[in-house]
């Protein structure tokens, strides 16, 4: 091996190359011209995007070891990895541009977040996350890992949970299970007040999840509107549409 696995940045690399394969396959779905590949590590993705046929690829790598390990391995690559943090950088492409990777685990809801601040540009992202997280962003609602990541990432993403993967893929093994996602943009996404409304909303609701929304939103609502049947509930037993249409009722 060529360079020292870092486990300060959740590296875990994969091995397995059906599990490669399948992520290609999963992405193949969706037709792309641009694609950016999140933290491409020792390439074994990588190695089978660069065989997609008219793509342009770049991908972003935080690990300067990394970096010039791609750049030996993969001459094309030349100029073509942004060695930095995927959190960081501004959008890689003018124009819209698909998201694969296999993420760090240590930041997977943030990169989570990253897509939703970028989604007028990033119609499709096919990657894979601690098994964990890859069922919250899944999730619907009633589940008991329903929560703000599944309904912010829903309003505007239809979430497909594709397959696990197992520790054994990995080198080193994580302690937890893998599971791929693919998130595709809706073209039907639920009339809001704002996105800015909506995610204020989710978040307080989701904060005191156990209590009822009645008590958990009081101060983003006034007295009347609290009234409403729909108040007795918990935020987990909303669905996406619920909060959004509740969005046009808030007193701020």
């Amino acid at each position: 091996m060529d360079y020292q696995l870092k486990k300060s940045l959740g590296q875990h690399f994969l091995k397995d190359e059906s599990v490669s394969e399948r992520i290609v396959d999963a992405l193949k779905q969706n037709p792309f011209s641009r694609l950016l590949e999140v933290g491409p590590g020792g390439g074994a993705l990588t190695k089978h995007l660069l065989q997609l046929e008219n793509i342009d690829f770049k991908a972003v790598e935080l690990d300067e070891e990394k970096v010039e390990y791609l750049h030996r391995k993969f001459p094309v690559l030349n100029e073509k990895v942004i060695s930095k943090s995927f959190l960081d950088i501004d959008p890689p492409f003018e124009e819209p541009f698909t998201v694969v990777g296999n993420f760090p685990y240590n930041i997977s809801t943030q990169i989570l977040f990253k897509i939703l601040d970028w989604k007028h540009l990033v119609p499709v992202c096919v990657g894979m996350f601690q098994k964990e997280v890859a069922e919250r962003a899944a999730s619907k609602e009633g589940s008991k890992v329903y929560g703000v990541l599944s309904v912010l990432v829903q309003a505007y993403y239809d979430v497909e949970y594709l397959f696990d993967v197992a520790p054994e893929a990995f080198n080193p093994p994580p302690k937890v299970v893998s599971g791929v996602i693919r998130l595709v943009r809706r073209t039907d996404v639920v009339d809001m007040k704002s996105d800015k409304h909506f995610q204020n909303l989710v978040k307080t609701a989701f904060n005191q999840r156990r209590k009822t929304l009645r008590n958990a939103v009081r101060g983003l609502f006034n007295a009347d509107e609290l009234q409403d049947e729909i108040f007795n509930k918990r935020a987990e037993a909303l669905s996406v549409a619920d909060f959004a249409a509740l969005t046009y009722r808030m007193n701020f």
